[in-house]
């Protein structure tokens, strides 16, 4: 009698459950690649790809259950994220969605904002996207220049983001903005995370689609705002300390990124030489 077959590798971190998702995040990650040339076109994907999700629980897969998500951990979210890559798609939103926006907001939100957003949020009704980068500064925080000025019980908000995903299905944005003069509070200090509703906001405006060497299907835009008016009851955690809160959250987020470009980029290129093999 032979040796016995080996079994099939899992990762330790893996269990039963996640094998679960994984096998239906691979599946819906399959669904959305066989129209990656259209998403390529269109520089977005379809609106109903979200509600999708939403129906099938892959959002807030990590937010407590009250606010509409599953109550499961970060390894779930990370499970759909390289599910996404293996499938070769770079065109869905996912991470900013529901690994990003959706963190900040469980971990800075009120409770009537979390009752109020993340259920949205989770269900797919709702896009979720963070508006951080600016043209003048990129990425970096010390030099956001949008300006948020309290009238009253509002923020007065003008400035410009750019190259931010999810910008044309966008119905809520976690905006990096400065609440008090630079020369008031230099640098990263004065800095305030303040989430716009999109819908039927005055002085809101999506610029253009940006054209990117790229991840052509993903949804990248420029966003302006012009006297645009905000609840000052919008402002999420304390104000004044954005950036720390940014900091809080940012050494979480690029992993899923770098790995899932990391497979995808890995995928892509044995696809197409098995292409010129064929």
């Amino acid at each position: 009698m032979g040796p016995a077959a080996p079994l099939p590798y899992r990762s330790p971190w893996m269990d039963d459950e996640l094998e679960d998702l994984q096998r239906l995040a691979a599946t819906f990650s399959r669904e959305i690649f066989a129209n990656i040339d259209r998403y390529s076109e269109q520089h977005q994907v379809d609106r109903d790809v979200w509600t999708k999700a939403g129906e099938l629980g892959l959002l807030g897969l990590s937010v407590p259950e009250e606010y509409g998500g599953s109550g499961a951990t970060f390894a779930h979210e990370a499970v759909v994220a390289i599910e996404q890559a293996k499938a070769g798609d770079d065109s869905w939103g996912f991470v900013v969605h529901a690994i990003i926006v959706t963190h900040y907001i469980v971990a800075y939100g009120t409770e009537e904002q979390k009752r109020k957003w993340l259920p949205k949020l989770c269900s797919g009704e709702w896009v979720g996207a963070i508006g951080m980068t600016e043209p003048g500064a990129g990425s970096d925080l010390k030099r956001v220049s949008t300006r948020a000025v309290r009238d009253g019980d509002e923020f007065i908000i003008n400035g410009s983001k750019t190259f931010i995903t999810n910008a044309g299905h966008a119905d809520l944005i976690v905006l990096v903005a400065r609440t008090c003069e630079r020369d008031k509070a230099a640098g990263h200090k004065g800095i305030s995370l303040i989430v716009l509703e999109t819908a039927d906001l005055d002085g809101f405006e999506r610029g253009r689609v940006l054209q990117k060497i790229g991840q052509h299907g993903q949804d990248t835009r420029e966003l302006h705002f012009t006297d645009m008016r905000v609840p000052v009851a919008n402002l999420l955690g304390e104000e004044g300390r954005g950036f720390y809160h940014l900091m809080e959250q940012l050494p979480q987020e690029p992993r899923p990124r770098v790995h899932r470009r990391r497979i995808g980029g890995a995928g892509r290129e044995a696809r197409g030489r098995a292409r010129e093999v064929a």
